[in-house]
């Protein structure tokens, strides 16, 4: 296990600067995760940490080891690739074997270890198929025996789960967080999975235009954003532009179109604010410590396990989510609905410059 800390990383591409000084500190045997849209940087960071690419300014640290410039095979920091990048003309176990044979080992170690490594992926029997004999789970289970088996520091994955259907994204995403809870090694993961991401992690990193926005648990990054980008990013929610109208030490009052919203929870200093509301902490009765929103019934969208119910007040849409369907009968499109949120769980942020 090791420590893993980024000082003041940057990066440039041309005139695009993809790393905006990225500050980080990755604790021993936690997975962590980089997450945020196509182009926020988090991949060029994975592979500066691998040593894949060289930062034009900062340091990274392995433990009190500086390994900023040091080139991959001396790192210690294995990466997997998100296609798999597996040996099509080598059996499983030569893939598996491959690093340790340019270790120079001896033949018996190389069984052991790979023995070792595809028990611990649950592929013992498939030694001698190839990788085109292989579902793409499968596949992807080989290349992480193929980079465990070398036992690095560090592991590194880079959108591992993203080739593969639906079901198996579950399957492996279980499969890769069990691997790392048995080893306990250090785990950096990136993705633009937001549901991805909250499953597996220790601690989530969200990244936006070559900055961090909020490192947190993915508890604290979905119930207590920091910023607008980090609120709308993590799942379906509601985010409303609204004003702060009257101050009371750290209780504001707001509007938005012709609602008024008071008692709520703000310490910011800018009046032109967004109001960030969970679906699922709207409900359809009166709660305590409440407000009140009444509009029409723009849609109800069942879903099985949860059921939508879109209200517009004005011209803005918000969304309730009930895990129950009773009593929703009567709520049909341009009829009559309120919507009560208790006070805490408004949000209430900064307008952002998205």
């Amino acid at each position: 296990m090791v420590e893993v800390k980024l000082q003041n990383i940057v990066k440039t591409f041309g005139e695009t600067v993809a790393l905006k000084g990225i500050d980080l500190d990755i604790k021993h045997g936690e997975l962590f995760t980089l997450l945020g849209p196509s182009g926020c940087g988090k991949s060029t960071t994975l592979r500066i940490i691998a040593g894949l690419e060289y930062p034009d300014s900062g340091k990274i640290y392995f433990g009190d080891e500086e390994v900023t410039y040091l080139p991959s095979h001396q790192k210690g920091a294995v990466l997997v690739f998100q296609n798999y990048a597996l040996w099509p003309h080598m059996t499983v176990f030569d893939n598996v074997a491959y690093g340790l044979k340019l270790k120079g080992m001896s033949r018996e170690e190389v069984r052991k270890k790979v023995e070792w490594a595809l028990e611990l992926i649950k592929l013992k029997g498939f030694e001698n198929r190839y990788p085109t004999q292989l579902s793409g789970g499968q596949q992807q289970r080989v290349a992480i025996a193929r980079a465990l088996v070398v036992e690095p520091k560090v592991l590194l994955l880079d959108e591992p789960l993203s080739n593969l259907d639906a079901k198996l994204r579950l399957e492996m995403r279980s499969e890769i967080r069990r691997i790392q809870r048995e080893l306990g090694i250090t785990v950096i993961y990136v993705t633009h999975d937001q549901e991805e991401a909250m499953a597996i992690s220790d601690r989530i990193a969200v990244m936006n235009v070559g900055t961090v926005e909020q490192v947190g648990t993915p508890k604290e990054i979905y119930e207590t954003p920091r910023t607008e980008f980090v609120a709308s990013f993590m799942g379906k929610t509601n985010v409303v532009p609204a004003k702060v109208v009257e101050r009371n030490g750290d209780r504001v009052t707001v509007e938005f179109e012709s609602f008024r919203m008071e008692g709520l929870h703000y310490t910011g200093d800018s009046d032109t604010v967004v109001l960030v509301i969970r679906p699922e902490r709207i409900r359809l009765n009166p709660v305590e410590n409440g407000v009140s929103l009444t509009g029409t019934v723009d849609l109800v969208e069942y879903y099985g396990f949860f059921v939508e119910v879109i209200g517009l007040f004005g011209e803005t849409r918000l969304i309730a989510r009930t895990i129950s369907d009773r009593g929703l009968e009567g709520l049909k499109p341009t009829k009559p609905v309120t919507f009560y949120i208790e006070k805490d769980d408004v949000i209430v942020l900064p307008k952002q410059q998205l």
